[in-house]
């Protein structure tokens, strides 16, 4: 439904599952799930209908949540809109399991988001 939603905003979004996929203790797949929806937002927002591709990565000690659009990004658009904490909320949503959270303009073109979500809930 995220994905879909996301293509009805004009986003051409695809999503690729890598590792073996698991259980995962509901407070981190609700997380994994918020990050890669704000992340989402942040690519309607402020990238408009760039490609992106969202990469669901089962490693061995930890979901890997890759976000990367192909846009031009706030500082080439013009759309940076202000205020919003959704940076913010997804690096604290991450912490909150003892993991990371990176985001960013990339080299080429457009905007990456990295987070790494431990599968224990040690951080809580």
């Amino acid at each position: 439904m995220l994905l879909s939603n996301s293509r009805a905003a004009g986003v051409d979004v695809k999503m690729t599952v890598a590792g073996k996929p698991r259980a995962l203790p509901q407070s981190v797949d609700l997380s994994a799930f918020r990050i890669v929806q704000e992340a989402l937002t942040n690519v309607i927002k402020h990238a408009g209908g760039a490609r992106t591709t969202v990469t669901v990565d089962y490693g061995d000690r930890a979901l890997e949540l890759t976000i990367v659009d192909e846009g031009e990004g706030v500082a080439r658009n013009g759309s940076g809109a202000p205020g919003g904490h959704g940076l913010v909320g997804m690096r604290e949503r991450a912490t909150l399991f003892g993991g990371t959270l990176r985001a960013g303009p990339r080299d080429s073109r457009g905007f990456e988001v990295r987070a790494s979500l431990p599968y224990s809930e040690e951080g809580t």
